[in-house]
């Protein structure tokens, strides 16, 4: 037997205002979340390690510790803090796509074309005849390179690979 009559309206009344009041609060919630952790990852950034081939220029790095030639991962700082090194240069090899990888010592005066003069550019000084400065680069590593990568990352440091603290860009 089914008794007649009208049905309660879904979403009226003080329990469907508190339904809503609820449901905008998890929402304002979670939006706050989203925007917490989105400052937090701007703020800890300079203090992460992070991809090498992350760096942009104007950020400081310690080179890793171990012996070997590629280079991964490096501990990002700000620069006001003791690191190795600072990236001055971020650009394209210019060698087309579907070119088989030249070898290190075919890149090398490619590198320091590109290089030496952002070098002089960044901070004014020149690296051929500097006495406490020169610098370094990371260029694709050959599985990259077969891929597409060209991406070339100057980078300053000392010559006598001590730590340094602050920027060497010229004011």
């Amino acid at each position: 037997m089914v008794r007649a009559g009208r049905l309660p309206r879904v979403g009226r009344g003080p329990v469907g205002r508190a339904t809503r009041g609820w449901y905008v609060q998890s929402i304002a919630l979670r939006i706050g979340i989203f925007v917490l952790i989105g400052i937090g990852a701007l703020i800890a950034r300079p203090f992460l390690t992070g991809a090498a081939g992350d760096l942009k220029v104007g950020e400081c790095f310690d080179m890793p510790t171990t012996a070997s030639e590629t280079i991964e991962d490096v501990q990002h700082h700000p620069c006001s803090d003791a690191h190795d090194g600072e990236v001055f240069f971020v650009g394209e090899l210019p060698i087309a796509k579907g070119k088989a990888y030249p070898g290190d010592e075919a890149l090398g005066p490619l590198v320091d074309s590109l290089c030496l003069p952002a070098f002089t550019a960044y901070t004014g000084l020149s690296a051929v005849t500097d006495p406490l400065w020169t610098f370094g680069a990371g260029v694709p590593v050959t599985e990259d390179w077969d891929e597409g990568s060209r991406r070339l990352m100057c980078y300053a440091g000392r010559v006598d690979g001590t730590r340094t603290s602050g920027s060497i860009k010229k004011s």
